[in-house]
């Protein structure tokens, strides 16, 4: 009984260690944000011919961090919040508590990470994703 109870633990624990070594940071799913933001930003500016001037991101809150597999490829599924600031020529605008989704896969090498957009497709189709090298 206490062998079992020994392995039990001992499993858990490196169950937990590979989990966290395989997670993706805190500092990379801001970039996968970022790179989504600086996506967004480009196509407003060019459509409402507005002049942003940059944004900045704080209070990145993680509250959810789920394994999943795509393509055959370990991935995460990424929820939480962040403080949205934008600067405008004359002033910042500051959007607290924006809720953000994203998917971000490990490479088959383990050193390099994508970000997944989920692409618009048919009702009977498999999901299609875009994949983003996150630098």
């Amino acid at each position: 009984m206490v062998r079992l109870i020994i392995s039990l633990i001992l499993l858990g624990l490196l169950t937990a260690c590979t989990t966290s070594v395989l997670a993706p940071t805190r500092q990379l799913v801001e970039k996968a944000i970022v790179f989504e933001l600086e996506k967004t930003q480009q196509q407003l500016s060019q459509q409402l011919d507005l002049d942003f001037q940059g944004f900045e991101i704080h209070r990145l809150s993680i509250t959810q961090e789920q394994p999943l597999t795509i393509q055959n490829l370990p991935t995460y599924r990424v929820h939480g919040t962040y403080e949205l600031t934008l600067k405008l020529p004359k002033r910042r605008l500051t959007q607290p508590q924006k809720p953000f989704e994203v998917y971000l896969q490990l490479q088959k090498e383990g050193k390099t990470w994508r970000l997944l957009v989920p692409e618009a497709s048919g009702k009977d189709s498999k999901s299609v994703w875009r994949s983003y090298l996150i630098r």
